[in-house]
């Protein structure tokens, strides 16, 4: 097939799905042509050795790439992040007139719902087949962030984001969410269900994977030599850290919380560690992705944690299948999907989001738990991800979709 592949993040920014994604592709036969911006994320600026320009191209292996200018934006400002997303939109649908023309179906990576309008554009001009891959469900996210205005702009706000992504789900071909339960929201918010797949996300199989526990990588965590919980990823406002923190705070004696990553959170995060005197809670900053699979062996427990709000009990969070890929057991402070597939697999220790209290108690019982026990959650750990949420599982289906996409494309 010529597919065209149209995201806003891509690499050599950390979001790895669409670049994973394009490279199988292109390495099982099919032609790949990717639509994306400049890196900005997730600093929110032009990565250095970057320089905008219109005329950009260049090739990813077997895969062609088109960048086009975009304002970036990743804080905590809502005006600017629908800046950046409106101008991908714009500039996107201007170079997706002769960028895709000839592919037969369109793949686009959701949020932000603005990548859909090079696609929409090809869609009505060529009756070109999309596929949608929806990661995050909107308006909810947008709305339950405490990004966007309160009261009657709030309220316009979500009537004309709702609105968008319903005539959205019901123009796309086929529709793929990340869980069960954002399936069934996609198709309550007007997707036919007959268009409507599952596809378990997956994590870099190359960087994440079982490694040995290295004495660098307890330095760089600050072991102790007691029970270690490891927090790895965007340190942002829907993260919940506030939980996590007063929780280790609470139980400061028996175990110690490292976050490694960076986020629109961070600094409030690092003042309430140090107002509680937490001296368990330690922040690392980022590390290169290189490195994360020895930090995830470092650790005993990876943490989980987001805010209590509906739209994330359909979410996934990406540090779930990192964890797995490595075979390192998780404490889960979240609702819905993610905490349902952790108890049934028996992969880690649950509890309620936002709830600090509930948090402590699983963190003392993981610094209880023997490590036989661990070490079997981690085994099993690494058997569900390898049979559910791999990359060659994950491309599998994905072939598939658009295959079936493409055909519908020739048939009519």
């Amino acid at each position: 097939m010529r597919i065209g592949l149209i995201s806003q993040w891509y690499p050599p920014e950390g979001v790895f799905i669409p670049g994973n994604l394009a490279q199988r592709l292109a390495e099982r036969g099919h032609e790949v042509r990717v639509l994306t911006t400049f890196p900005s994320y997730p600093y929110g600026r032009v990565f250095p050795g970057w320089r905008q320009r219109w005329r950009h191209r260049e090739t990813d292996g077997a895969v062609a790439v088109r960048r086009v200018p975009a304002y970036p934006s990743h804080d905590t400002s809502a005006l600017r992040r629908g800046l950046s997303h409106l101008s991908f939109g714009v500039t996107s649908a201007a170079a997706g007139v002769r960028w895709l023309s000839g592919v037969d179906v369109t793949y686009v990576y959701h949020p932000p719902p603005t990548s859909i309008a090079a696609a929409a554009l090809a869609r009505v001009v060529r009756r070109t087949p999309v596929v949608l891959h929806v990661q995050d469900l909107w308006p909810e996210s947008v709305v339950q962030s405490g990004m966007t205005p309160t009261g009657r702009g709030g309220r316009a706000l979500e009537r004309i984001l709702g609105g968008l992504m319903r005539r959205t789900y019901r123009s796309a071909d086929s529709i793929v969410a990340i869980s069960p339960t954002m399936a069934e929201r996609v198709v309550a918010r007007g997707a036919d269900p007959a268009k409507v797949r599952v596809v378990w996300n997956w994590t870099d199989d190359v960087l994440f994977r079982p490694v040995p526990a290295t004495d660098e990588a307890r330095a760089v965590l600050g072991h102790r030599g007691r029970c270690t919980v490891m927090f790895a990823g965007n340190l942002g406002l829907l993260q919940g850290l506030e939980t996590a923190i007063r929780a280790a705070a609470a139980v400061r004696d028996r175990m110690d919380l490292v976050l490694v990553g960076s986020g629109a959170d961070e600094d409030r995060a690092r003042r309430l560690a140090a107002e509680l005197g937490a001296e368990n809670v330690r922040f690392v900053g980022r590390r290169p992705a290189d490195e994360m699979a020895d930090l995830y062996a470092a650790a005993q427990w990876q943490l989980l944690c987001l805010r209590d709000v509906p739209a994330l009990r359909a979410a996934v969070p990406s540090k779930l299948q990192a964890a797995l890929a490595c075979g390192a057991p998780v404490i889960a402070s979240v609702a819905g999907d993610t905490a349902a597939l952790v108890r049934s697999t028996d992969v880690g220790l649950t509890c309620p989001p936002e709830d600090w209290r509930a948090l402590a108690e699983r963190f003392t019982e993981a610094a209880a738990l023997p490590a036989a026990v661990r070490q079997e959650m981690g085994r099993r750990a690494r058997q569900v991800y390898q049979e559910r949420m791999s990359l060659r599982v994950g491309v599998d289906q994905f072939e598939d979709i658009l295959t079936k996409a493409a055909a519908q494309r020739g048939r009519a």
